[in-house]
């Protein structure tokens, strides 16, 4: 199944995933080190009527962070269009869209920008402190290598407007819950491991930010640490256990325009 970019972005709520696969040397050395046929993952932000955005990490900045304005390396807030545009024309990669079910509710999306307001800028790892993390983590079952999994299944806009309506939201939940100063504001989400390995990751990459983000929203179970995770953790080929009964569907491929 594949749908077009315009489609997918339609389609995309928060928590909702997107895979990518490259054929660089680089994008390979992921795959084959992860064992999987994918080398990066983002998810989708989609809040109010502001344009669906991409929470991920890259080395790249060559689009402003919708955080703070900015162009910047590392964890990043990006419009979704733009950035999936980005990796398909620019790193020469192939998109895939994982819808979560159920929809993210309100006190999911809360957390969300909690974890946006930490993570945000953070640096991302060099390849030697990467492969250290990999080498750290729990290793891959075997079976997950399989390209299987991935077959069948504009404008100008005002970046200042939506960056004061993300902190606007960001500030209506915070304040709510008398401060960022570990209170969870009674959602029963965020527990003490999520707001400690948020807070413990002095560098990040795409999967680390995705792993926290979800366990922040009470979909993965905490006690592992981040770099458990990888980018092949979140494709259709690895039984990713989420909480609540929720689950992600299977991979859409995305076509994307070329520019």
């Amino acid at each position: 199944m594949s749908i077009s970019l315009d489609e997918a972005v339609e389609l995309t709520r928060t928590g909702d995933l997107w895979v990518f696969r490259g054929r660089s040397v680089p994008d390979r050395a992921i795959q084959l080190t992860t064992n999987s046929p994918v080398n990066h993952v983002g998810m989708a932000v989609v809040l109010d009527d502001m344009p669906p955005l991409m929470w991920h990490a890259e080395l790249g900045r060559s689009l402003p962070d919708m955080w703070t304005g900015t162009h910047q390396r590392g964890v990043q807030l990006h419009d979704l269009r733009d950035a999936v545009c980005v990796w398909a024309n620019r790193y020469g990669q192939r998109g895939w869209l994982r819808q979560l079910e159920p929809p993210a509710d309100t006190a999911m999306e809360e957390a969300v920008l909690r974890t946006v307001a930490r993570l945000d800028g953070t640096p991302f790892p060099s390849t030697a402190q990467l492969a250290w993390r990999w080498a750290r983590g729990r290793m891959p079952h075997p079976r997950r290598l399989s390209l299987g999994g991935l077959r069948g299944r504009t404008g100008d806009r005002n970046q200042l407007g939506i960056l004061s309506r993300i902190i606007d939201r960001g500030e209506t939940g915070r304040q709510s819950r008398a401060g960022d100063n570990g209170d969870t504001g009674g959602t029963g989400r965020i527990g003490d491991t999520s707001r400690e390995n948020a807070a413990a990751l002095e560098t990040a990459y795409c999967a680390e930010v995705v792993a926290v983000t979800y366990e922040a929203m009470g979909l993965l179970p905490e006690g592992r640490r981040p770099n458990w995770y990888d980018p092949g953790r979140f494709w259709s080929g690895d039984d990713l256990a989420l909480r609540g009964g929720a689950h992600l569907g299977a991979e859409i491929e995305v076509r994307i325009p070329p520019r």
